[in-house]
This record gives C-alpha cells, sequence and structure tokens, in this order.
C-alpha cells in the first residue's frame, strides 16, 4: 500500500495521521471514489473525479482540487506497475468539532493504493430486509456513511453470497452496497433509474453506452424488487467486479453467465482494453 495524505506520501501507510476529530471519522462527513488499477494505471479516472465532484458538491464540501488529486494519484502509482489493483480517494470535512457543526479547517484529501484480489466471474446475492433511503439527503452521493452497507453485507455473507441488494423507501428494486444490478427479462437486459436512490456507477453508465446496441439495448426502469425472483439472468457491475454473472439470487439458482450476461462481458471486455479513459 501507498498512502498520501494532504501532500504528504507516508513512510509507513498505517502510521496514525488523521485526528481524532476529523469529520470523516467522528461523524462520516465525507465522500469518496473507488478506481481500478490496469498495468499502473487509473481506469475512467475522469469520469470517477466528475462523480466525486457530484457527491462533494452534494455533501456541501466543494468540489477538491483535481489538479491536487491528479498529483497525488501519481505519486501514489509511481515505482513498479500493479497489474490489478485499487485506488481510493477520500475527502472529508476535516478537523471539526464532536456533533454535527462543521469546523474551519478546510478538508482532509486521502489518496491509497495497493493490489487487489481479481473478483470471480460469477457470484451469489441475497435481498435484504431494509430499505434505502431514496428520499434522504445523501441519495445518490457516494459518502463514507458506510453503516448501512456494512450491516447489509455481513448479512449476505452469513448467507454465503458476496453482495447484498435493497429495494427503496417504495419497494422498488434500488442497488446494492456496493454495485448496480442488471437483469434480463424478455429478451432485454433492464436497471433501476437513478430516481431509484442507486448510485449513478461509472460501471453502470458504461454498460449502459457500450450494451446500447445488444439486444436493444439497455432498458432503465423502476420495477419491484421481486422482479429479481423471476429475472432471466442477473449481474451486477462494479469498479472492481466490472460484469460479473450471479449464480444464486436469495435460494433460487440461475444459469451464469446466460447469454445476455455473457455479450455484455464480452463487450466490456473489448471496449476496457481499448483505452483506460472510456
Amino acid at each position: 500500500m501507498r498512502v498520501w495524505v494532504n501532500g504528504t506520501i507516508l513512510d509507513d501507510a498505517y502510521a496514525p495521521v488523521l485526528s481524532v476529530f476529523d469529520h470523516g471519522f467522528t461523524v462520516g462527513d465525507g465522500v469518496f471514489e473507488t478506481v481500478k488499477v490496469i498495468d499502473g494505471r487509473p481506469f475512467a479516472l475522469r469520469r470517477h473525479l466528475d462523480r466525486l465532484d457530484g457527491s462533494a458538491n452534494g455533501l456541501g464540501l466543494g468540489p477538491p482540487s483535481r489538479v491536487l488529486i491528479e498529483e497525488a494519484v501519481a505519486a501514489v502509482l509511481k515505482g513498479p506497475p500493479t497489474a490489478f489493483g485499487r485506488l481510493r480517494i477520500t475527502v472529508t470535512g476535516g478537523v471539526g468539532p464532536a456533533g454535527s457543526d462543521r469546523g474551519t479547517n478546510g478538508p482532509t484529501l486521502v489518496v491509497a493504493a495497493g493490489p487487489l484480489d481479481v473478483r470471480p466471474d460469477s457470484t451469489a446475492i441475497v435481498t435484504v430486509p431494509w430499505r434505502r433511503n431514496d428520499q434522504g439527503a445523501t441519495a445518490g452521493l457516494k459518502t463514507t456513511s458506510y453503516a448501512d452497507n456494512v450491516i447489509a453485507l455481513a448479512h449476505a455473507r452469513e448467507r454465503g453470497a458476496s453482495e447484498a441488494v435493497f429495494a427503496n423507501t417504495a419497494g422498488l428494486l434500488c442497488e446494492g452496497t456496493g454495485t448496480n444490478v442488471f437483469y434480463a427479462r424478455d429478451g432485454r437486459l433492464h436497471t433501476p433509474t437513478v430516481r431509484s436512490g442507486c448510485l449513478a456507477g461509472v460501471t453502470r453508465a458504461l454498460v449502459l453506452e457500450w450494451c446500447a446496441d445488444l439486444a436493444g439495448g439497455v432498458v432503465e426502469v423502476d420495477e419491484p424488487i421481486d422482479v429479481l425472483a423471476t429475472a432471466d439472468e442477473i449481474f451486477v457491475t462494479s469498479t472492481t467486479r466490472d460484469v460479473q454473472a450471479v449464480y444464486r439470487c436469495d435460494d433460487r439458482e440461475l444459469t451464469a453467465p446466460g447469454s445476455l450476461t455473457e455479450a455484455a462481458q464480452a463487450i466490456w471486455s473489448k471496449r476496457e482494453a481499448e483505452g483506460v479513459d472510456p
């Protein structure tokens, strides 16, 4: 691991460097992005930084310096290239009072990078009884307030799955703890709209663009979460999963990958190989 904090590369990546009063620690007042690293180069960094700006603005932090972030990214990726890794960019409200009011010392910026194991081509998911708040102030923002995700993912792990999937407050399919969900029905792919409260995933956006001509493209539609119980195929997408087939949803076994999922995976592999800045 290599870690950059507020302008400095740490000699010890695990050394304590942040104040115990940093708002990212005390109240989860922060935003972040996870970026895939391929052969030492960040994939779709521009898209991730655009979304980081949107999350920071939505949380009231204001957009961080892109020049500074790019310098930090270059610093943590310097050296022998990592074949496959993960880059995490975190911006918090900085040091503040113990309550919810922000301080005046400015934000904290942390960029870290390290190797990552490649995910398997298929996985199991479970639906969970808790709801995503699509009406909340942070709906659609990638914030560091991940307690709901931690609880849901632990629930999934206990059931032999790697991902937990939420409905929103209306009972409509929303998203996973760190993924967007796609499913096939009637020979076409479907995925929830961002109005559902799901995060506008970078991988989601690329699948929508790249698979536009695949069997009629992808339909963005909001349907009850029960649609997964009758879907012909399901796959999840994220920065580190790419297009990952689902072989089990709750207690239901599925063919993985199905024909549309396999086609989407092939398109992804081809387009991803064309460049790191799609």
